[in-house]
């Protein structure tokens, strides 16, 4: 869903050089690293604000631009666990309706912890969209044989397009995500200049 029509920055290449570019939303329950996972993609904490206008339709957290790729990563609405009235119901449609308008869906979980809430948030995520399973906090994991049984576990909930076990605060494998995701996005032009860290205002 970039903006094709979009220039693109000055010395950025073009989709005919085959970059991939799109919005990411990192999606889960609270506590689950989120935020620490936005952070060790950047690079550092969301700090920095583009003095750019809002140039797209969703609310952009943060950019991470790769020689290849350029990664987007937008807010969503609180996800609503409990109490399931009808604006609970309706908050949970906006998100979704968010998430199909995504390019790419990290789903973040703990790892060892699959509990009924993971479940609910991921019911909200549209079967059409693509995910990736983020097994976050596997250091944390005392046996680390627990991990395969439990990654079968979790893929009978969904077929995700691909599974990464990792640690976004001591920074293991997020090399892999980022390697994982890069096909994943269309191709496209950059939508933001290399130098940007966020759009947020």
């Amino acid at each position: 869903m970039s903006d094709a029509s979009q220039t693109p920055p000055s010395d950025q290449p073009t989709g005919e050089d085959g970059f991939r570019a799109g919005f990411v939303a990192i999606v889960g329950r609270p506590n689950v690293g989120k935020s620490t996972l936005l952070n060790r993609l950047i690079g550092q904490k969301i700090s920095i604000v583009s003095s750019k206008a809002q140039t797209t339709r969703h609310r952009v957290t943060g950019i991470l631009t790769e020689p290849g790729a350029q990664f987007v990563f937008v807010d969503t609405p609180g996800f609503q666990t409990h109490h399931r009235n009808a604006l609970n119901r309706s908050m949970n449609r906006t998100v979704s309706q968010v998430l199909a308008d995504v390019d790419l869906v990290f789903f973040v979980i703990e790892a060892g912890r699959f509990t009924e809430d993971d479940r609910k948030v991921l019911a909200v995520i549209p079967e059409s969209s693509k995910v990736i399973l983020v097994i976050n906090k596997v250091d944390q994991l005392k046996d680390k044989t627990r991990l395969l049984p439990f990654i079968a576990q979790v893929r009978e909930a969904r077929d995700f397009t691909e599974i990464v076990p990792l640690s976004a605060e001591k920074g293991r494998n997020v090399d892999e995500l980022v390697k994982a995701a890069t096909p994943l996005l269309p191709v496209g032009t950059p939508m933001f200049e290399e130098d940007e860290i966020t759009d947020r205002s």
